[in-house]
């Protein structure tokens, strides 16, 4: 059969966790409770970097970059499975849906994978070379940092889905996961995929082991510098500005690399169904938890930002009183 030769409009449905209504409604409440404490704490993060003015320095510019990009990578997928996994009933994604869903997905995967990497450089400057840092992280360079962040991701995301979805599927086909995901729905094709398996394992290359590469790579300078630090508390201060960074990378990354640089025969849908719950509902709800809570300067700009809120709230319901 020819590619883009399709017999009938394709539907895709996904596979659901559970048989039993009680084990969804409980799937529900969990992903709904994690998708709303990701989207809150990402938000939090964006707002206080945005209102404090002390954290208007390239670190936090990339950092609430990031947390935007969890916001609207949460968003791409939550809404969809939360709905699926409420209906009783089987909930039907077209061949655009699905091909949307995947392509914001990839587009803002990968985006968030090179930022990771934009970051671990900064970190690198402003440990290895403090005395030029403002010189070298300007707010231009910063700009074009996290545009072309975007755009790589974007063009990759692009070349990805137009080339999986010229492929025919023959009819509406379960889907083997929550989301419309590369491999599960490559799965579903009425042709040979070799090729696109193949631009698979590149673009995974490109966003995955490059970028992780390069933080090792700058984290093997970063380690280096702060060994040569004299004092106890300097190495503490150091350390202490990349461990949340660090936490974050071996989080995405890992969980990632699982299913993106393993072969694709080897791919199970149960391993598949579980490494995608981690990185598409969990780590966007850890990483503002760990920012926040090993970031001193962001832990207490975002205590200061609770107690004016408090305080105007206060006010402004006494003020209401009188």
């Amino acid at each position: 059969m020819e590619e883009g030769n399709q017999t009938g409009m394709v539907l895709f449905h996904f596979r659901p966790f559970s048989k039993l209504p009680e084990v969804q409604m409980l799937i529900f409440v969990l992903f709904l409770i994690m998708y709303l404490v990701s989207i809150g704490g990402n938000m939090s993060i964006v707002l206080t970097i945005w209102i404090d003015r002390c954290l208007h320095t390239p670190m936090y510019f990339f950092l609430a970059n990031l947390a935007s990009l969890e916001i609207f990578y949460s968003s791409t997928i939550a809404p969809l499975t939360l709905a699926s996994v409420l209906s009783t009933e089987r909930t039907v994604v077209s061949l655009a849906g699905c091909g949307a869903q995947m392509f914001f997905f990839i587009f803002l995967g990968s985006a968030d994978c090179i930022l990771l990497a934009v970051m671990a450089y900064d970190r690198f400057v402003a440990i290895c070379h403090p005395l030029r840092y403002t010189l070298i992280m300007s707010w231009h360079l910063c700009i074009q940092l996290v545009l072309g962040s975007l755009l790589l991701g974007f063009i990759l995301a692009m070349q990805l889905t137009v080339l999986i979805f010229r492929l025919p599927f023959c009819s509406s086909k379960e889907i083997s996961l929550f989301y419309c995901d590369v491999l599960p729905v490559m799965r579903l094709a009425c042709a040979d995929t070799h090729v696109h398996e193949a631009t698979l394992f590149v673009v995974s290359v490109i966003v995955l082991t490059i970028p992780f590469l390069l933080i090792t790579l700058s984290y093997v300078f970063i380690v280096d510098a702060i060994l040569k630090i004299r004092s106890a508390e300097g190495r503490h201060k150091a350390f202490s500005t990349c461990s949340s960074h660090l936490t974050v990378v071996l989080l995405q990354y890992g969980c990632t690399s699982l299913i993106y640089l393993c072969p694709s025969s080897s791919y199970s849908p149960e391993r598949g169904q579980v490494v995608s719950v981690v990185y598409t509902f969990i780590t966007p709800m850890l990483n503002p938890l760990i920012y926040s809570m090993r970031n001193r300067e962001l832990k207490d700009s975002l205590r200061k930002a609770v107690m004016r809120f408090l305080l105007l709230t206060l006010s402004t319901t006494g003020e209401w009183r009188c």
